[in-house]
C-alpha cells in the first residue's frame, strides 16, 4: 500500500477573520470549516496538519520546519504577504519541499496592488478563486 502523503496547510495574516472579513469576497464560512471541510473530505487520505499566524516571521519559521517534519507538500494561503514578503518567498525556496500557493479569492480580478505575487516564482503553482476549492485543488495534486 502506498503511502499516505502528509500535508501542512498554512494560512497567513487575517485569515482568522475569515466570515467575518468581507464575505463579499470570501464568504461567509470560517477557517474552522475551512478546517473540518478539508480534514472530511480527505479523511484518510492524507495526513492534514494546519497552521496559521497573522505574524511574518512565524509563517517562516514554520515554513523552514516542515524540512524537518517530513512533509511530503506545503499549502501556503500568505494572505497580504503573496504581495511584498520575500521572507516568505525565501523561506519558500529554502526548503526541498513542493509548495503551492493558494488563494480563496481570484486575486487578478481585485484591486492592482493584489496582481502581483512574489511568492509564486519560488512555488511549484498558484491556485485562486474557487474559494475553499482552491485548497481542494491543491491537496489533489499530491494524491495524483
Amino acid at each position: 500500500m502506498s503511502k499516505i502523503p502528509k500535508i501542512l496547510i498554512i494560512n497567513g495574516p487575517n485569515l482568522n477573520m475569515l466570515g467575518k472579513r468581507e464575505p463579499e469576497i470570501y464568504g461567509d464560512k470560517t477557517l474552522e470549516d475551512l478546517v473540518k471541510y478539508l480534514s472530511d473530505t480527505f479523511k484518510g487520505k492524507t495526513d492534514l496538519v494546519f497552521y496559521q499566524s497573522n505574524i511574518e516571521g512565524e509563517l517562516v519559521s514554520r515554513i523552514q520546519q516542515a524540512d524537518e517534519e517530513k512533509f511530503d507538500g506545503v499549502i501556503m494561503n500568505p494572505g497580504a504577504y503573496t504581495h511584498y514578503s520575500l521572507a516568505l518567498h525565501d523561506a519558500v525556496k529554502s526548503i526541498n519541499i513542493p509548495v503551492i500557493e493558494v488563494h480563496i479569492s481570484n486575486i487578478y480580478a481585485r484591486e492592482e496592488a493584489r496582481h502581483t505575487s512574489v511568492i509564486a516564482p519560488a512555488a511549484i503553482g498558484q491556485i485562486s478563486g474557487f474559494n475553499f476549492k482552491s485548497y481542494v485543488l491543491a491537496i489533489n495534486y499530491f494524491l495524483i
